[in-house]
């Protein structure tokens, strides 16, 4: 079963870690890929009202912390994936959310 691990987190948090701790839940060989996004800050929010499309710079929701990135595991149930979870570093200062995946294409 594939999950996705959300990361977020607050930027001072991310500074303060050691390589290791950054690293730590891809070691097991269940993570498929992660990826780690721009902070907040450059966000652009695209909304189509009325025929029209609205591109604001900006999450859509304000926050001390925003999404960062996230990690695609590949685990034999949600239990481990959420062991995984708890092995990131954003866990212990901010949360994981743990989706499963339902679909996914490759382009």
């Amino acid at each position: 079963m594939k999950f996705l691990l959300m990361m977020h987190m607050s930027p001072a948090v991310w500074e303060s870690l050691t390589e290791d701790q950054r690293n730590e839940a891809s070691e097991s060989g269940e993570m498929v890929e992660t990826k780690a996004i721009a902070e907040a800050g450059v966000t652009k929010t695209v909304r189509v009202r009325e025929g029209k499309v609205e591109a604001t710079t900006g999450p859509l929701v304000e926050s001390e912390t925003f999404l960062c990135g996230y990690y695609l595991v590949d685990v034999a149930d949600e239990e481990r994936a959420i062991e995984l979870a708890a092995l990131i570093p954003d866990a212990k200062h901010t949360a994981i959310e743990v989706r499963p995946v339902l679909y996914e294409a490759k382009a």
